[in-house]
């Protein structure tokens, strides 16, 4: 690693000592190398710090910061990216699998695309073994080289999992930090894409896993997600009708902050109306996880043989 690594890839992770093992393996097995791992440990009750503290001691680009207390999985990621050092950062999940070529195609794309401003690649949803569930085709138009364009499609398209993507940390820097009420992170987004235009790289890379104790899994009410993201959110002060009208807000704030024309501006404004005065559209709403699963049989040696670390698990 050099002494200023070009990407920082920020893994924020709270009792993640059933995957984490394997997602360290297929992020330090990518090809790209120019990086640095900072893993902010939630204060975990379980073997997480054990199996961080062992990696870091193999791999000199791996750091590790343990918090005292568990400030929630929002503050948590915007804690973790503070304490990055790249001119490009990447969001990573303890539980998801990255093909080996993830990150140098994302930075590849990045360097050839200046007005790129953040890059990922076509993912599938997979399973606790790591068999694909579900193959996702993405359809959001966030490659468009108009801001309205891609705030609409960012409103009513199905996805927007663009969080974990490879972006430039000077952009990062420039929008509001992500927060803890209900879909805070499709406003999130919402308000990056709104900066730039993003690129696909069109190749199987990235692989999400679902499995019962995932953070939307174990939390299944909207409530209980926003805990989950901010323990703050857990008081009397916090119901679920202001939960949904920050939801909204932030969308508004978003269009507030862009570096906007007025006439663009204008547009999103009218995007957002319609969206609030009509009913989603069918799918717009969905989420991957919950579409009907395919025969994994046909794809987990294709998982397998992408993704570092799992060799031996090859059919």
């Amino acid at each position: 690693m050099t002494a200023q690594p070009r990407l920082s890839i920020g893994l924020p992770v709270y009792n993640g000592e059933e995957y984490l093992a394997e997602s360290l393996d297929a992020l330090l097995g990518q090809t790209y190398e120019d990086f640095e791992l900072v893993i902010s440990d939630n204060a975990s009750t379980d073997g997480t710090q054990d199996i961080c503290r062992t990696y870091a001691a193999k791999d000199s680009r791996i750091r590790y910061i343990r918090l005292s207390r568990n400030i929630g999985a929002a503050p948590n990621h915007n804690h973790v990216f503070t304490e990055c050092r790249g001119e490009l950062f990447k969001w990573a999940s303890h539980d998801d699998l990255y093909a080996r070529d993830l990150l140098r195609r994302c930075v590849q794309a990045l360097d050839e695309r200046p007005d790129v401003i953040l890059a990922h690649a076509d993912q599938a949803v997979i399973d606790e073994d790591g068999r694909v569930k579900v193959p996702y085709e993405y359809t959001l138009a966030t490659a468009s080289p108009h801001a309205p364009e891609r705030f609409r499609s960012m409103l009513f398209e199905p996805g927007g999992d663009d969080f974990y993507g490879v972006m430039r940390a000077d952009v990062l820097r420039r929008v509001k930090p992500h927060d803890s009420y209900h879909h805070a992170d499709r406003t999130f987004v919402a308000e990056i894409v709104l900066h730039g235009p993003f690129h696909q790289v069109p190749e199987l890379l990235y692989f999400r896993r679902d499995h019962p104790t995932r953070a939307e899994r174990a939390n299944p009410s909207k409530r209980s997600r926003c805990v989950n993201l901010d323990p703050r959110r857990s008081g009397p002060l916090h119901p679920t009708p202001r939960l949904l009208a920050e939801y909204v807000w932030g969308f508004v704030s978003a269009i507030r902050r862009a570096p906007l024309s007025p006439a663009e501006r204008r547009a999103c404004h009218r995007h957002l109306a319609a969206w609030l005065t009509s009913r989603i559209r069918p799918g717009a709403g969905e989420r991957v996880e919950d579409r009907a699963p395919v025969d994994p049989g046909r794809h987990t040696a294709a998982v397998d043989a992408l993704v570092a670390g799992r060799e031996g698990r090859r059919a």
